[in-house]
């Protein structure tokens, strides 16, 4: 039997996730990094602080950016899910519920102008808020926003079904779904996320980590190898290499095999702790944890 509360921690780590990852191209070549066709306005600042964090790994400097985007770009609801992701693996609870009432605010302010984007960010908000209502309150209440979260993305799938943006988000979690629920089917939605969901540095990452929770590693492998090769400075990812090729190496039956793997991970992990002071607390205490572990993991082998 699926544990629920299992389920459901899932649920909100992923899409706080996507929630911090949607903007991850360059802002400089368009300011909607999603549409080529009927793009939407997406400010400067907050455009900047997703590139800084999700293309170069450096969460420090986009926090500035972001901290202009919330002065000057108030009606982009993007802005405030953001400032509700970072407070969530900061830790920061007060400013995680401000801003998660701040993002379902602006959206429905947003629908007047953008019906698509303000109902989507709707989702968006009750999701932030249900996340708050989870950790300080437990799992009830955050399955009542469950809900809430797929009324408005139904009525954003009604508006424009091939939408990248709504793909993108919706694609998150019916991957994360498919992946953790018996009689589901993670190629149909990894199909559908392939063809709609955007950016495609995005597409790379979400279906590393669904192949990897399939426990396809070599799949898993293939796309973050391609998320690596569009950013291969970001030490983010140098981290989740490091993690599957440790898995990998636990796994291996060979013990040269597993040698090799862990020390390939220890590698990939030294890369990312050269930047460790850029990236966030909630991947800063796992990958201190992981650079230690492997190394006697190596040791033991030997």
């Amino acid at each position: 039997m699926i544990n629920q509360l299992v389920i459901t921690k899932r649920i909100i780590s992923f899409i706080l996730s996507i929630l911090m990852l949607s903007f991850a191209e360059d802002y400089a070549q368009a300011s909607d990094p999603f549409r080529k066709i009927k793009p939407r306005p997406i400010g400067e600042n907050t455009a900047a602080a997703f590139t800084e964090i999700f293309k170069e790994g450096n969460y420090q400097k986009g926090k500035s950016y972001l901290q202009k985007a919330i002065r000057t770009e108030g009606n982009e609801p993007l802005a405030y899910a953001i400032e509700a992701s970072l407070a969530y693996s900061n830790e920061d609870w007060e400013t995680m519920k401000n801003s998660a009432d701040k993002t379902l605010a602006v959206a429905k302010k947003l629908v007047s102008s953008d019906l698509l984007r303000g109902n989507l960010y709707q989702a968006v908000g009750h999701f932030l808020q249900g996340a708050y209502t989870f950790k300080m309150h437990g799992p009830l209440g955050a399955v009542d926003k469950l809900q809430l979260v797929f009324d408005y993305l139904d009525i954003s799938e009604n508006i424009d079904p091939q939408d990248p943006e709504f793909n993108l988000l919706k694609g998150y979690l019916e991957l994360i779904l498919s992946v953790n629920l018996p009689f589901s089917s993670p190629k149909d939605a990894i199909l559908r996320f392939e063809k709609y969901a955007a950016p495609k540095y995005m597409v790379d990452r979400a279906l590393f980590a669904a192949y990897r929770d399939l426990g396809e590693y070599n799949k898993a492998m293939s796309y973050i190898n391609i998320a690596l090769d569009n950013n291969p400075n970001n030490p983010e990812l140098h981290y989740f290499k490091g993690q599957l090729l440790r898995k990998q190496g636990k796994t291996e039956e060979s013990e040269i095999k597993s040698f090799n793997l862990l020390k390939e991970a220890y590698v990939y992990f030294d890369k990312a702790m050269i930047k460790f002071n850029q990236l966030p607390k909630g991947i800063q205490i796992p990958l201190r944890h992981d650079h230690r572990a492997v190394q006697d993991e190596i040791t033991s082998i030997n």
